[in-house]
């Protein structure tokens, strides 16, 4: 028995009432994808020192993080029934895990497109391997080697997202209805990244239109379509679908607001990114969105004009200061709370399992008062 497959009980409950491990839970998902990268690289690193490469950098890109996609398969699937052996919750903590390689490859191209310089505190794919083509003195541009690095490993990781899902070991009428799910999110995740991307290049502020970014981009990818894809997995009926659809849309909402909170306002140690980061990036969020829209004219023009291009430390903290002046963080806090409010409505009122029903609500929590 290998080490992930220890760490997961069938159920993840005992007794009387939810007791999930949630850092068992991580740990396994983190030997699942690791055990399924080692699978890769028993042939991948014959080809030699530049697919190790790769390889390596695809270890490092689905190392970490908080495993929220991974953790609302799992309950989504518990929502309707528990595994029902060891052998089952093996196979459905590998498709839980299918969740974060297309995490790490969303991550992997977003940082690229945003040109970020690092991730979780350690250098971006595309930095990573432009810095390799200079310490090397390679022929041509070291940027062009890390964007093409960045662009290749990307679709790599979302290969074998759609590969550990198939192969999870679940009955293949089970897997197949999920696939329909994830390739849904597969879908909604780059078209929203394109409307993101065409947002930020025609400099739009309309509230409408982030909000759709943060629909499309990432509240369905991130927790509402993961339900889908275990609640799949376990045969659930169209009508708790759809109940799924009411808690895990509007709390994925919330979630990304809470991110564009943190993009500008979070701490750099914590969250492992440059202090304001989405103010340097340009990003077009419902927060910035709501500040032009609240600033007097001189302002308003001045926070526009400084978006997407590097700032200073100074910069960033006048610019917070101009966001918090338009009342615009206050607005999306409480945009919020009532999304997630809406959210723990529809739990309430769900046709599911009490046990799951528990956990999903602190996974609510968890999603929406994170400061990473």
């Amino acid at each position: 028995m290998t080490e992930s497959q220890e760490v997961v009980r069938p159920s993840g409950l005992t007794g009387t009432g939810p007791t999930w491990d949630s850092e068992a839970f991580r740990s396994g998902i983190e030997h699942c994808v690791q055990d399924f990268i080692d699978a890769q690289a028993a042939w991948l690193t014959d080809l030699g020192e530049d697919a190790r490469r790769l390889v390596e950098h695809a270890r490092v890109s689905v190392s970490g993080g908080k495993r929220f996609r991974a953790s609302f398969c799992w309950w989504g699937h518990l929502a309707v029934r528990e595994p029902g052996g060891q052998s089952e919750a093996q196979a459905l903590l590998r498709a839980c895990a299918s969740l974060e390689l297309l995490h790490a490859s969303a991550l992997v191209h977003d940082d690229y497109m945003d040109a970020s310089d690092t991730r979780r505190g350690r250098p971006a794919t595309h930095r990573a391997f432009e810095a390799l083509h200079a310490e090397n003195g390679w022929n041509a541009s070291a940027e062009q080697y890390g964007a093409s690095a960045a662009i290749l490993l990307g679709d790599l990781l979302l290969s074998w997202s759609d590969e550990l899902l198939r192969t999870c070991g679940l009955p293949a009428e089970q897997v197949l209805d999920a696939l329909r799910y994830f390739d849904l999110t597969r879908t909604e995740v780059v078209t929203g990244q394109f409307l993101d991307v065409s947002a930020q290049a025609r400099g739009t502020t309309d509230v409408d239109v982030a909000m759709q970014v943060v629909r499309y981009k990432s509240a369905k990818y991130s927790i509402e379509r993961p339900l889908h894809v275990g609640a799949a997995l376990a045969g659930a009926t169209p009508t708790v679908i759809d109940q799924l659809t009411g808690f895990g849309l509007p709390l994925g909402e919330a979630f990304q607001l809470r991110d564009d909170l943190l993009g500008v306002f979070g701490d750099p140690v914590v969250t492992g990114k440059p202090a304001g980061d989405d103010l340097s990036e340009g990003k077009r969020t419902v927060l910035i969105a709501l500040a032009l829209q609240g600033l007097p004219s001189p302002e308003r023009e001045h926070l526009d004009g400084a978006l997407g291009r590097p700032l200073s430390a100074a910069e960033v903290s006048e610019l917070q200061a101009l966001i918090r002046r338009s009342g615009a963080d206050q607005q999306v806090e409480e945009m919020i709370t009532g999304l997630t409010d809406r959210a723990l409505t529809a739990l309430a009122a769900a046709d599911i399992r009490d046990e799951a029903r528990a956990v999903l609500r602190d996974l609510a929590a968890a999603a929406t008062q994170r400061t990473v």
